[in-house]
């Protein structure tokens, strides 16, 4: 029998570890190199008082911070920044509502810099391995740091559910070496388990503060990863989340971290790589090999994190329509975007390439890491508290307060290093940021422009019905952005065709703000007319619209309603959207870049899976 059958919860465990944990899993490559890279020699104290700050770092941020509180901010069991957004959102207008917004579009920018940057330093980190192997093999570290990239995001078609089932086995060996090298050295010098105590951390801040807080832009790479803890909730849960995190991952990355610490104190030339030092000679090689594995899964999750982040924006209207294909036909959350992937595998290898060593990347990663964490902070401060009274309320906002407190040190800590490589993905979330932003606005304007110029749909019907033009056997379902008016698709029918059919649907698509509507609560149907009907058909943010499947729905509510495939025909307006020339340029480059935004969407019917041999556009150009 399958490990399902046997013990599901081991199974969802072991998955949780391939899904989740991949990228802060891999931390260990490369934080305690860059950590201590600047302190030469690193004597008793550098060591201790360095992998105390670490040691608690893990347990307030990752612990206390993700896995115990962030957790419990669940937006209808999914997580993740656009996510905790929208629960962020709820109930709330005017300035704070969109100040809100702006931070939750703030730290989805910045995902997408942890996104390129995850693959590259990743990869890079662990094929440096064969370094240690032989010098002579350093001159190929990059070129099959390329190989390998070039297939993970080439095998991204594909799907990830074949190989995918070997994530969390291969992940659970990795733990399992973490953890032995790690106590191995442990063993042969067990006084660096001192750095337990707080006492180590604050001596070394004493004594250096200054030091200490440009190490903090180092350190924080023990954290990379622990978005994805919130991120992946849907896939698994809380709970299972929590269950592998204490019993496994986290025993597990303190014992490699400490068992580095322990390999340094007995030997400060292994600086120049602590982690693959740990290995006997003998087990180098495998070691190298476990870990490019390790990595490609850990990249593996940010190129899905990207996607599903990218499908979230498109369904909430901060991004425009794009093609988004399914590699499995039993799990919804397996997806494949093509542009996203082709723009992610660019933009990595020009990282590769130009940065050349996991070192250098490692300035670039943390600003990244701690901008999206500060983000998460402050859109829990509107969530969390939000529905405590008294005590409790009180115990969120000190709580939060002092996460807030930590990513604040770390985020500037992480500023400080703009000019090495922080300015990457800063300039990335700023671009991101104004398309985002752009594309919200430009549709909301495009929205405002059709709803005051639209006549109420009832009355109009029922005048048409009452002197019709030519009708028509058939149903027509015309597509219409604002509920209860006409649909420009119409008047342009009337206008060019002079006909009206038998019976019409008008169908207004909305996302609602949480994940997933169910199937029954779906759609909303009005009787406007004799032959007219006005349906609201809903689907959650991480749900995509099915038009035709919707409109068998309304058929079997509405059985007078004939939607037979054979006898509808759907029409849709397009806009296109027309910039004012008499505008300056300061003025005008955002409504240019709409349109270009605009005429490069995906097309409506295909985004909304409509067959295109029964569908009719009627083109109509409008002035921004």
């Amino acid at each position: 029998m399958s490990m399902q059958k046997d013990n599901p919860r081991a199974a969802l465990l072991i998955g949780a570890l391939g899904v989740v944990y991949g990228d802060i899993g891999t931390s260990p490559l490369y934080t305690m190199k860059v950590a201590l890279s600047g302190a030469g020699r690193p004597d008793v104290e550098h060591v201790l008082g360095m992998l105390s700050i670490l040691f608690w770092m893990l347990i307030l941020v990752a612990s206390l911070k993700y896995v115990t509180c962030i957790l419990r901010a669940d937006n209808r069991g999914e997580g993740g920044t656009l996510a905790l957004m929208e629960l962020a959102l709820r109930g709330r207008s005017g300035p704070s509502r969109w100040r809100l917004a702006l931070l939750g579009l703030i730290g989805a920018s910045l995902f997408y810099g942890d996104s390129m940057i995850t693959p590259a330093i990743s990869v890079l980190s662990a094929v440096e391995g064969i370094g240690i192997v032989s010098h002579r093999l350093d001159a190929w570290v990059v070129p099959i740091s390329v190989v390998v990239l070039l297939a993970l995001f080439m095998f991204q078609s594909r799907g990830t559910g074949a190989v995918g089932k070997l994530f969390g086995p291969v992940m659970l060996c990795w733990f399992l070496v973490l953890g032995g090298l790690g106590a191995w050295r442990i063993v042969g010098q067990p006084e660096v388990l001192q750095a337990v105590n707080p006492v180590w951390a604050a001596r070394f801040i004493g004594d250096a503060p200054w030091e200490t807080f440009l190490a903090l832009g180092a350190l924080v790479l023990a954290l990379t990863g622990a978005e994805a803890l919130y991120a992946d909730m849907g896939h698994f849960g809380g709970p299972v989340i929590r269950r592998a995190w204490f019993s496994l991952v986290l025993p597990a990355l303190v014992l490699c971290y400490f068992g580095q610490g322990a390999l340094l104190l007995s030997d400060p030339e292994a600086i120049r790589n602590p982690f693959f030092l740990l290995a006997p000679d003998w087990g180098l090689i495998p070691l190298v090999a476990l870990a490019t594995l390790a990595t490609v899964i850990a990249s593996q999750s940010v190129i899905s994190g990207a996607f599903s982040m990218t499908r979230q924006a498109v369904q909430l209207g901060y991004w425009p329509r794009m093609v988004i294909q399914h590699t499995s036909a039993r799990e919804e959350g397996q997806i494949y975007l093509p542009r996203v992937n082709w723009l992610l595998l660019l933009a990595v290898l020009v990282l590769t390439l130009s940065f050349g060593s996991s070192d250098r990347l490692a300035h670039a990663y943390g600003f990244a890491v701690t901008g999206t964490m500060l983000m998460t902070s402050l859109l829990a401060f509107a969530v969390l508290p939000r529905h405590a009274r008294g005590l409790r309320r009180l115990a969120w906002l000190a709580l939060i307060s002092l996460f807030l407190t930590i990513d604040v040190l770390l985020f500037s800590s992480n500023t400080l290093k703009l000019h090495e490589g922080g300015w990457l993905p800063l300039v990335v979330g700023i671009g991101l940021l104004t398309l985002m932003v752009t594309w919200k606005q430009g549709r909301q304007q495009v929205h405002d422009t059709l709803a005051g110029d639209q006549q109420p749909l009832a009355s109009f019907m029922e005048s048409l019905e009452a002197y019709p033009p030519t009708r028509v056997p058939g149903t027509a379902v015309f597509m219409s952005m604002i509920v209860g008016t006409v649909p420009p698709a119409l008047l342009h029918n009337l206008k060019h065709n002079k006909v009206l059919h038998e019976q019409a649907l008008f169908l207004t698509i909305e996302v609602a703000d949480v994940p997933y509507v169910p199937f029954g609560e779906r759609v909303r149907i009005e009787r406007v007319s004799r032959g007219a009907w006005q349906a609201v058909a809903r689907w959650g943010f991480k749900q995509e619209p099915n038009v035709p499947q919707v409109v068998e729905q309304i058929g079997q509510e509405v059985p007078e309603l004939n939607l037979e495939p054979m006898q509808t025909s759907y029409f849709l307006s397009r806009q296109t959207v027309i910039v004012v020339r008499r505008l300056p340029w300061y003025q005008s480059w955002r409504r240019h870049l709409f349109a270009f935004m605009a005429r490069n969407a995906s097309r409506s019917t295909r985004f909304y899976k409509i067959p295109p041999n029964r569908v009719v556009e009627m083109g109509m150009q409008m002035e921004l």
